[in-house]
């Protein structure tokens, strides 16, 4: 059975003109998952993950941050649109690792 996590994070955008939007996850929910992925993750220590905001489901790769220690959660156009979330809303997502 696949890890899941439920949390809340504020959605941001990266500066610049082609920015992308991120959820940046709690550190206890980074700390499990890089134990779990300890070893499987793929490029730029990359885990494949199913998340889910608002009913809305993708597909879909945590970033490890360095910076931080935790993981960044790219939140697509499409996926934005349909759950009306925007830079700076507290979101709640569901994540469940996919072959870790």
């Amino acid at each position: 059975m696949a890890a899941s996590y439920s949390f809340k994070a504020g959605l941001w955008r990266y500066p610049g003109e082609a920015g992308w939007h991120f959820l940046t996850l709690p550190a206890d929910v980074a700390d499990d998952i890089r134990a779990r992925s300890s070893g499987h993750s793929k490029a730029f220590g990359s885990v494949k993950v199913a998340a889910e905001i608002a009913g809305h489901a993708w597909q879909t790769s945590l970033f490890a941050d360095t910076g931080t220690g935790t993981y960044l959660l790219p939140v697509k156009k499409d996926i934005r649109a349909k759950a009306e979330i925007s830079d700076g809303d507290e979101v709640a997502v569901r994540l469940s690792l996919q072959n870790p």
